[in-house]
């Protein structure tokens, strides 16, 4: 890797957390296996990042690949890193990478999935029509998150495109993706070291280069795995009026559990905070409590829509 330049060593912040000043600029993020990220970091990623002029970091205790800078920017330097991949292979093609056929994973918010697909299936129709790449999204938010995967899949051009057209819709809609959980799949989920590794929200982009050790994660953890009492953060998610009832519970019931399991102030505006009705939920903890208390709202919100869909399917029979 050239000297005096590397990826960033702060975790980046990606949109869902930024303030509206900041939407011009996407971080996108991407599930990678142990051997691509090698693969990207032998490339040199200072030469990736002075070409298109983003910021690149891969986790230091996983293999999630974080791209910021602006939406055109970050299209083609995933477009280079998925060229670099192909031409690692062993069996790398003769001809040009435009008629090979491979794949990435995205790693999008649960909540801004439905900004992709758009109302009946058009947006993700058109997306896959104009850049002639397939996208398939996962029914299942990833574990310990509220994110999930959507594959990309085509050549190494088409997939930069669909990416610049995923990235325009996750910007337009970037307030529901407030609050968003990030997938961490690092050692803090294995049994000996149970979210002893920091599961804070912003926490799941790090770094790492060959040859160096890997640092510890999240200074802000003590030795016995619990958060400093001062670590404290805000988040904010809207919640659509006909959910604010399954959120509370009777007499404040689920509410109540939900903030006794997280261990996170959790309170609902009265009013709703735009024309759609949504009503802006406030969570207030150490970053493993709000996590935590995500995680149980998200999974109260699934249950209930499930139920629903349960409940109206003998109808349309």
């Amino acid at each position: 890797m050239a000297s005096g330049s590397s990826p960033n060593r702060d975790p980046v912040e990606p949109p869902q957390f930024r303030s509206p000043s900041h939407t011009e600029s996407l971080t996108l993020r991407a599930l990678m296996s142990t051997q691509d990220a090698d693969v990207i970091i032998e490339n040199d990623v200072a030469d990736l990042m002075d070409q298109t002029g983003v910021s690149v970091t891969i986790g230091v205790h996983n293999e999630v690949l974080t791209v910021t800078g602006n939406v055109e920017a970050v299209a083609k330097a995933y477009n280079l890193i998925i060229e670099q991949l192909v031409n690692s292979k062993p069996n790398k093609p003769a001809v040009s990478t435009s008629n090979v056929h491979t794949s990435i994973r995205l790693l999008i918010p649960h909540s801004l999935i439905g900004s992709i697909i758009g109302r009946k299936g058009i947006k993700i129709k058109a997306i896959e029509d104009g850049t002639g790449a397939r996208l398939v999204a996962s029914k299942e938010m990833l574990p310990q998150s509220t994110e999930r995967i959507v594959e990309v899949q085509g050549s190494p051009e088409s997939i930069g495109r669909a990416i610049e057209e995923i990235g325009k819709c996750l910007l337009e809609d970037w307030e529901r993706g407030l609050g968003t959980v990030l997938y961490n799949p690092g050692p803090q989920l294995e049994p000996d070291n149970k979210r002893g590794g920091g599961g804070s929200s912003n926490s799941g982009a790090g770094r790492r280069t060959k040859g160096k050790p890997k640092s510890k994660r999240n200074p802000s953890i003590s030795s016995s795995g619990q958060p400093a009492p001062t670590n404290l953060r805000t988040q904010n998610i809207s919640v659509p009026p006909d959910m604010v009832g399954c959120i509370i519970g009777r007499s404040g019931t689920k509410i109540n559990e939900i903030r006794r399991l997280s261990g996170s102030k959790i309170s609902i505006a009265k009013a709703p905070h735009d024309d759609t009705g949504e009503r802006m939920l406030t969570i207030v903890g150490t970053p493993e409590a709000n996590e935590k208390a995500l995680f149980l709202l998200y999974n109260q919100l699934e249950s209930e829509k499930e139920r629903r869909a349960g409940r109206e399917a003998p109808q349309e029979e």
